[in-house]
C-alpha cells in the first residue's frame, strides 16, 4: 500500500547522521566552489562514478560510454563504480577533498546533501530547454528549497509504487480482487476482512510503522509540515485515527506480530502464501516469478493506494555535475546522454527500474499490458502510468529525516502494542520530532 523502503531508497539510502557529519567537518558552501564554463566543445576527460552497477549492468554502462565517445572524439570517460557500503562517508570525504567526480550518481538523499552545500552545478540554468525532456515530477525533485527555479541534477531512472497481491486469498476473504482498494482507509477495512476469515493462517500486511509512515498519513490528508516548512504538524484526528486503525488490526492478526518491531523478510512471508498483499515495487514482482513461481501465478497489480492525493510519490536516481568541473560541456552532455530515452529503455531491459525521460517513458515497451494475465508485464504498464502523474507532495519531506522516522515510529510501536493511547502517542511523536528538527537547525 505504501511505498517499500526499497522503492524510496531505490539502490542506497543515505542515513541522518552523514548529514550531521558534513555540516560539522565543513564542506565548503558555494561561494568556496567556482563555477565551470561552457566552452562549446565536447571535449576532456571527465570521470563518471555509478553505485553498485558492476559487474552485472558493465556491458550496458560501457557501451553507453563507447557510443558518447564515437560521437564526441575528444572527450573520455574514465567510469568508476563503488559499492554501496559506505557511499556517502565517500561522498563527504571527496566533497571535502575537492575530488568530487564530474558526473556523480546520486539518491534523493545524497542530492540534496551535495546540492544544499553548493557543490552541483544549475543544469536548468545551463540548459534551459532540456525540462522538457524530462517527466515533469521527476525533474522537479531535483529543485533546492529557497533556489527558485534552479535544478541540481539530471534525473536518471526511476522506481514506482504499485499495490501487488494474492488473488486467491481476496477471494477468501470475500474480497473482488477487481476491486482493489484506494484509500488508506479502506486497505484497512480489506485487511479487517481478511484478518477475520483467515483463521490465522495468513496475515493481511506486514505493520512496519516505519516503512509507512508519512506515507499513510500523506495519503490520508494529514499536514506532516506547517506553510513554512519549518515544524511538524502531523499531530491531528487523522493521524490518531491511523494508530487507532493500526492498533485494532494488530490485535485482531491482520498482520505478523513480529512485522511491528522487526523487518521480516516479506518476500519470503508472501511467497509462501502467508500474505495478502506484497511489497508495492515491481522489482518485487520479478522476485516472486522467479522464486515462488506457484503465487505468482495468482499475484495481481494494480495502482498504489493514493488516497486523498491521488498520484503516487516520485523516487529517482539521479545525475548530478561538479559545479567546478573543468570540462563542463562534456559533463554535462555525457549525464544528458545517460539519462536520454533510448538509453534509458535499455537499461529497463536489463534491470527494473523506468525512465525519466519522457520519451523513454513514452515507449511501447511500458503501455503493453499482454493479455493482462502476467503480473510482470501489468506491473511495467501499471507503474508507467503512475510515473506520468506522479508529484512531490507525495514524497517524503526532506525534513522527515532517519532520527524523525525511528522517533516517530518508536511512540506508533507502544501505542500499536497498547502500552500508550493513540492521542498520546501522536502528540509524543510530534514533540519528538520537532526537537530534532530544531537541533539540525542550530548545527
Amino acid at each position: 500500500m505504501t511505498r517499500s523502503n526499497a522503492t524510496r531508497t531505490a539502490v542506497a539510502t543515505l542515513v541522518a547522521g552523514t548529514f550531521l557529519a558534513v555540516s560539522a567537518c565543513g564542506v565548503g558552501g558555494a561561494e568556496d566552489v567556482r563555477e565551470g564554463r561552457k566552452t562549446g566543445e565536447v571535449s576532456g576527460e571527465i570521470t563518471f562514478r555509478t553505485l553498485q552497477l558492476k559487474p552485472k549492468f558493465t556491458g550496458y554502462v560501457q557501451g553507453v560510454i563507447d557510443a558518447f565517445e564515437k560521437k564526441y572524439p575528444g572527450a573520455k570517460v574514465r567510469w568508476e563504480d563503488v559499492p554501496g557500503d559506505g557511499y556517502n562517508e565517500k561522498l563527504v570525504a571527496d566533497a571535502q577533498a575537492g575530488a568530487l567526480p564530474d558526473v556523480v550518481n546520486l539518491s534523493t538523499d545524497s542530492f540534496q546533501l551535495l546540492g544544499d552545500r553548493g557543490l552541483l552545478a544549475d543544469v536548468a540554468a545551463l540548459d534551459p530547454e532540456v525540462a522538457k525532456e524530462y517527466v515533469p515530477g521527476a525533474w522537479e525533485q531535483f529543485k533546492l528549497p529557497g533556489k527558485g527555479d534552479g535544478v541540481y541534477a539530471y534525473p536518471w531512472y526511476v522506481t514506482p509504487e504499485i499495490l501487488t497481491y494474492n488473488k486467491e486469498l481476496f477471494e477468501k476473504s470475500g474480497l473482488d480482487p477487481a476491486r482493489p482498494p484506494t484509500s488508506v482507509e479502506q486497505f484497512f477495512d480489506y485487511a479487517d476482512k481478511i484478518a477475520a476469515s483467515s483463521g490465522g493462517r495468513y496475515s493481511a500486511f506486514m505493520a512496519d510503522p516505519k516503512g509507512r509512515l508519512p506515507g499513510d498519513w500523506q495519503k490520508m490528508g494529514v499536514p506532516i509540515l506547517s506553510q513554512a516548512q519549518d515544524r511538524f504538524v502531523f499531530d491531528t484526528p487523522k493521524a490518531v485515527e491511523w494508530v487507532e486503525r493500526m492498533k485494532d488490526l494488530y490485535a485482531k492478526g491482520a498482520m505478523p506480530k513480529e512485522s511491528l518491531l522487526k523487518s521480516d523478510d516479506i518476500n519470503q512471508l508472501y511467497g509462501g502464501g502467508k500474505l495478502v498483499f506484497g511489497p508495492g515495487s515491481p522489482g518485487f514482482v520479478k522476485d516472486i516469478r522467479q522464486n515462488a513461481p506457484q503465487i505468482y501465478a495468482g499475484t495481481q497489480v494494480a495502482g498504489a493506494v493514493t488516497g486523498t492525493l491521488g498520484h503516487i510519490g516520485i523516487y529517482a536516481q539521479s545525475l548530478g555535475v561538479k559545479k567546478d568541473t573543468k570540462h563542463l560541456d562534456a559533463a554535462t552532455e555525457f549525464a544528458k546522454w545517460v539519462t536520454n530515452g533510448p538509453n534509458q529503455v535499455e537499461f529497463s531491459k536489463n534491470a527494473t527500474i523506468y525512465p525519466s525521460n519522457a520519451q523513454g517513458l513514452a515507449d511501447p515497451r511500458f503501455a503493453d499490458r499482454g493479455d493482462g494475465k502476467d503480473a510482470e508485464t501489468v506491473a511495467r504498464a501499471v507503474g508507467a502510468e503512475q510515473l506520468r502523474s506522479a508529484a512531490l507532495d507525495a514524497n517524503t519531506p526532506v525534513q522527515w529525516t532517519n532520527q524523525v522516522g525511528d522517533a516517530v515510529v518508536r511512540e506508533m510501536q507502544k501505542a500499536i502494542q497498547g502500552e500508550q493511547d493513540p492521542r498520546t502517542a501522536v502528540r509524543k511523536a510530534q514533540e519528538e520530532a520537532n526537537q530534532l528538527l530544531a537541533k539540525s537547525a542550530r548545527k
